[in-house]
This record gives structure tokens, C-alpha cells and sequence, in this order.
């Protein structure tokens, strides 16, 4: 009895253990199921509240004029990202390798008058192009808006789940970036300056100096490569500008009869666009292929128009114009009114085409030209080198810089309009 008696407590003293350590277990349990409970309702409100922004963003959006604004420098929120860390380098538009070291053109956001720019999330617009294509077609200008989407979409992804490559027997054409693997979604560039066939097609072997010829009634040739797209974005004005006169072609490049003639450039860019407008309609699914236009890209040639002395250009600029309104003469608003025109066209016979009006925004931006800092083909001559005037490129934009800006506007368009 007495070994029995000395043992009873022992055993309680067990009993009791357990039973704290069962009672444990039954509230760390509980609080893993309270804890997945608030997680499920976190996020189920987060994604209500992001529909809730959404929402918001669009009622506010809808009323206001994007491209009626200012420009504001802030350090903060831009760039979007650094040139060092796009692990695409593009030549020709990356100015800090190339040397400059004056870097506030990099930091200017624009402000619209009546609402404010939604910040770009890239994963956002990176899932929303899984299995799709999403294709810039242009010249070199739309092909710098090309690299400013490929360095913002690239942030969110993973080391070796990007790349840039051309694609197959199209490399004269177009180049491909890969973006995570399993997404099967491609952001691509089309080179095509004039839209339909010329003969400066090749986007490596051209010159806007060399005699240009142009069909401006010959367009498959590069549609046949647009037509899956789920994405357009067009652009064309700067290889026009180039000449009063354009000499244009009856037929095929390849006929031994090839007869031409020569139109005036105004003429010969409407009826390239009734071309592009009448492809358009035959072969885009208005329900599946959202289409876009950017508007012409200014140049900042002629200092004497914002108050510099005659001869000067964007060279050395690091501060953008501003006097309100400011509009260059190199500028070609008629060229707007025939795209305005063509759009139109198209609004009434129920495919739409949202113009995407980056002139007046980017006018006041001679500070972002690539200028001196970039990379030249060819060699310059001693002449050239003793007045960097004379070949500061201000036609061109720096990456990161004011194609960032054209990029969350249209990113704006893709989802909220």
C-alpha cells in the first residue's frame, strides 16, 4: 500500500502534463486555423480593395486628360528603374554607360492636370500577358519605347527566365523578349518606319538620307506577322518627315516593269494610312486584339525656339522647356490630323484605335535626348568631334527616361480604358 501511495501522485503529476501539453497543442492549433482564417479574409479584401482601386482609378481616369499636364522632378518614384539593372542593353539608347553624367532627365514625372499617372506595376502587366503577344510595330523611336517596356516588365522576373533573342528566319524583322518561363508571353518589336513596304525595310541596312521608296498600297508583307498579336502599338512619322516628296511605286519591288511617281508626303503618309485602316478591318478581332497608336516623337534641333542662341540644339540641355504650349517646328501637325482622321475611320466601323498623345508631353523634354551619349555606327569625322553640335542625336530618347513615360500612359490605357 505504501508503494502504491507514493506512486499515485507521480502518475498525477503525469496525467497532468499531458493533459497541459494536449491543451497546448489545441490552442497552437487553433491558432494556426485563426491565423489561416485572417490570412483568407486579408486577401480577400486586399483583392477587393484592389478592384475597389481599380475601380476608382478608372471613374477618375475617365474625366481626365492624360496628356494635359506638367512636368514634376521627383527623385522618389522615378526612374522605374535603373539602366545597370535592365539586364537588356540596348545601344544607342543607354546614356549613362555611354557617358553622361548629368542625370536628371531620368527623374521627371509627369503630372496630368486633373488626376494623377497609376504607378505601373510590372508583375501586373507581366500576368496579364500570359500566352499573349504584345508587339510594337515602327521605327527606331517605337523600338526605344520597345526597350523602356522590356526594362520595366523584367523587375519582377526571376534571373534565366528572360531574354532577347531574334526570332528565327524573322531576325531582320523582329526581335522577341521571353519573359518567364511557362507564361509563354512575348513582348516583340516589328520594324516597319514607313507601316507598309519600302525600301527601307531592313532594320539594320537603311538610311532615311538614302533615296526612299515607298508602296504605299503593299502592306502584307508585314501584316502577315501582326495578325495573332493580342497587343498593337503603331507608330509612324519620322522616316516621313525626312523629305517634301516621296517617290512611290505601282507594284511589286521584284517586277521588271516597276512603274513610279512621285507624291507629295502629306498625300503619299494618307494613303499609307488607308492601307494600314483597311488591313485593320480585314484581319484584327476587335474582341480579342486591343490596338494603340502613339503620336509622333518631336525633335530639339533648333535652339533659337526655346530661346537658345541660333545653331544650338539638344546638346548640353539638362533642364526641360518650359514655356506652356510650347510646340517646335519640326513638328507636323498635319500629320496628326490624317492619324486623328484614320482613327476615326475605324472608330465608326466599330474596331477602335486608342491614340496614345505623347507630342505636346514630350515637346518640353529637349534635356532627354540621347545627344553625344550614345553609340555611333560609323566612325565620326575630326570636324564632327571639335562641335559636338553637329552630331548630338535629338531625335532619339535616353532608357530609362521619357519612353517610360509614353509606357505608363499606355499602360494607364491597357487598364483602365
Amino acid at each position: 500500500m505504501a508503494s502504491a501511495t507514493q506512486i499515485a501522485p507521480k502518475e498525477r503529476g503525469l496525467r497532468c502534463c499531458s493533459n497541459i501539453r494536449s491543451m497546448l497543442w489545441l490552442l497552437l492549433a487553433a491558432l494556426l486555423i485563426a491565423v489561416v482564417c485572417i490570412h483568407r479574409e486579408s486577401k480577400r479584401w486586399i483583392d477587393h480593395n484592389d478592384d475597389d482601386d481599380d475601380q476608382t482609378a478608372k471613374s477618375s481616369l475617365s474625366n481626365c486628360n492624360l496628356f494635359s499636364g506638367k512636368w514634376v522632378y521627383d527623385d522618389n518614384s522615378h526612374p522605374l528603374y535603373r539602366e545597370q539593372t535592365c539586364s537588356f542593353k540596348f545601344d544607342g539608347l543607354a546614356c549613362e554607360r555611354s557617358g553622361r553624367k548629368n542625370l536628371r532627365y531620368q527623374h521627371w514625372r509627369w503630372q496630368p492636370n486633373a488626376c494623377d499617372l497609376p504607378r505601373f506595376n510590372a508583375m501586373k502587366m507581366v500576368e496579364s500577358l500570359r500566352n499573349k503577344r504584345f508587339l510594337f510595330v515602327g521605327d527606331s523611336l517605337t523600338r526605344s519605347q520597345w526597350a523602356s517596356m522590356a526594362c520595366l516588365l523584367e523587375s519582377p522576373i526571376p534571373s534565366g527566365q528572360k531574354s532577347v533573342y531574334p526570332d528565327g528566319s524573322l531576325a531582320v524583322f523582329k526581335m522577341k523578349i521571353k519573359l518567364m518561363k511557362g507564361y509563354n508571353a512575348t513582348v516583340e518589336h516589328y520594324w516597319a518606319p514607313y507601316l507598309v513596304e519600302s525600301s527601307s525595310d531592313h532594320p539594320i541596312i537603311h538610311s532615311v538620307k538614302s533615296e526612299q521608296i515607298v508602296r504605299v498600297k503593299a502592306i502584307e508583307k508585314h501584316g502577315k506577322h501582326w495578325r495573332d498579336a493580342d497587343i498593337l502599338v503603331f507608330n509612324t512619322f519620322l522616316w516621313w518627315r525626312s523629305r517634301t516628296k516621296f517617290k512611290v511605286l505601282w507594284g511589286s519591288f521584284k517586277s521588271p516593269n516597276k512603274v513610279y511617281e512621285e507624291i507629295e508626303m502629306h498625300r503619299a503618309v494618307e494613303m499609307a494610312l488607308d492601307t494600314w485602316s483597311d488591313w485593320l478591318e480585314t484581319h484584327v478581332n476587335p474582341s480579342k486584339t486591343k490596338i494603340y497608336w502613339v503620336s509622333m516623337s518631336p525633335t530639339h534641333e533648333r535652339g533659337e525656339e526655346w530661346g537658345r542662341p541660333r545653331g544650338e540644339t539638344c546638346y548640353n540641355e539638362t533642364e526641360p522647356i518650359w514655356i506652356e504650349g510650347y510646340q517646335g517646328s519640326e513638328s507636323d501637325p498635319r500629320i496628326m490630323q490624317l492619324v486623328e482622321a484614320a482613327i476615326d475611320r475605324l472608330g465608326r466601323k466599330g474596331l477602335k484605335v486608342q491614340l496614345i498623345n505623347i507630342t505636346q508631353l514630350s515637346e518640353y523634354r529637349k534635356d532627354a535626348h540621347t545627344s553625344i551619349n550614345r553609340k555611333y555606327w560609323g566612325n565620326l569625322t575630326e570636324e564632327q568631334l571639335a562641335d559636338p553640335r553637329s552630331y548630338a542625336d535629338c531625335v532619339h530618347w535616353c532608357v530609362p527616361g521619357l519612353p517610360d513615360v509614353w509606357n505608363e500612359l499606355l499602360y494607364a490605357y491597357i487598364f483602365h480604358f
